[in-house]
């Protein structure tokens, strides 16, 4: 089943039948690891559905963050910022939730560092 985004927010973006789509990073002290939504708008998804049951809705794009395939269309790029003083993870996920289960894919590698 395709699909649609419905709202864009600073921290995820949702989809139809409540399902989100967000990052996660189990912070410490002097750090923070993130995807950054807050510069999408609703617009940037206008007419892409995109297939979430299958794991291929996205590619990883090493350094800079995810790209959102959709089932015909553009591609979506959101980026990933991370920094730390070196000492803690660099550990990224990006978090489907609402289908049934929530699935984790680990996207450490996608984000830009800062040190």
């Amino acid at each position: 089943m395709n699909y649609k985004v419905i709202r864009v927010g600073p921290e995820e973006i949702e989809f139809e039948k409540g399902i989100k789509l967000s990052s996660n990073h189990n912070q410490d002290c002097c750090e923070s690891h993130y995807l950054c939504f807050e510069h999408l708008t609703i617009e940037d998804f206008d007419g892409l559905e995109f297939n979430l049951e299958e794991d291929n809705f996205f590619n990883r794009l090493e350094w800079y963050g995810i790209e959102l395939i959709p089932v015909k269309g553009h591609s979506v790029r959101i980026p990933g910022y991370g920094s730390n003083n070196g000492y803690y993870s660099t550990d990224l996920s990006l978090v489907l939730s609402g289908l049934g289960n929530t699935r984790l894919f680990d996207i450490s590698e996608c984000q830009d560092i800062s040190e």
